[in-house]
């Protein structure tokens, strides 16, 4: 974000507040994660020498198609893409940090309390990375008063944080379908070895179902499904907390408030260790 000049009330230039960085930051911790632990377990299959043997057509259908269907029934069509692409997204990014939207909602209130509302019109254009706070800005710069402009914003909220929470439990479902998946695999492998006896040909194939489709699932689960719900969930807390800082700073600007009180009101929903001190 471009800084932007101020002068003091003696006519000297004064210094700009330092803007923060906004925006979602690349999560290495997940991508270390499932992907660390999916180059272990492939590690293993290379190392016991035969990794073509973990691969196998018909257990792959069972647990990815049959998890899939089935998560299918307990929502909708619209609900599952949305899941599709907030798992990506969790995978990807890290939600902003509660202390570094404390410090953003300064920098705009300070702004603000030097060169007016109006002021933070030409900020907007850099606040497209963090969607949330562009609108909140927006109301702001519209001139709306500051009850209605929290009462939108709460609405927006709430409504974001239901919804990540759906995407969440979508990806929860999928957790518990994946091994019941794998179990119904593991079955029809066993109905079909001990039905083929006679044939010792038919007996490994079968054995290959009804072992990697139990292997299948518990990997879908153990290391995709439950572990993107919880940081799904963790995301979707945080983001909600940035979102409450947010709208109490435009509810703040809105009121032509001083920002220094606005720290003090803001450090309260932060832990002691993330509080800021913005002025000093």
């Amino acid at each position: 974000m471009a800084n932007v000049d101020t002068t003091s009330n003696s006519g000297q230039p004064a210094a700009a507040p330092q803007a923060p960085r906004i925006g979602p930051t690349v999560d290495f911790a997940t991508l270390l994660g499932v992907s660390g632990a999916f180059a272990m377990i492939i590690g293993a299959m290379v190392l016991g020498g035969q990794p073509s043997a973990f691969l196998d057509v018909p257990a792959i259908l069972i647990v990815i198609g049959g998890t899939f269907l089935v998560t299918t029934v307990s929502f909708s069509l619209t609900e599952i893409g949305q899941a599709q692409g907030l798992m990506f997204r969790a995978a990807v990014y890290n939600s902003e940090s509660p202390d570094n939207a404390v410090l953003q909602a300064l920098y705009l209130a300070d702004l603000a309390r030097k060169r007016g509302r109006l002021a933070l019109q030409n900020v907007t254009d850099n606040l497209i990375e963090a969607p949330f706070l562009h609108r909140a800005i927006t109301l702001v710069v519209d001139g709306l008063p500051a009850e209605e402009v929290e009462r939108i914003l709460a609405q927006e909220s709430q409504a974001t944080y239901e919804r990540h929470l759906r995407s969440a439990g979508v990806l929860r479902r999928a957790g518990e379908v994946a091994p019941a998946m794998g179990l119904i695999g593991t079955l029809i492998g066993l109905v079909q070895m001990l039905g083929n006896l006679d044939d010792p040909s038919s007996i490994g194939p079968a054995m290959a179902v009804a072992l990697l489709t139990t292997f299948y699932g518990a990997v879908l689960a153990n290391m995709v499904f439950t572990p993107l719900a919880t940081k799904l969930e963790r995301n979707a807390r945080i983001e909600s907390v940035v979102q409450q800082i947010y709208t109490i700073g435009a509810a703040s600007i809105s009121r032509q408030e001083n920002p220094r009180r606005l720290e003090l009101l803001l450090n309260t929903v932060l832990s002691p260790r993330e509080r800021v001190d913005y002025f000093n």
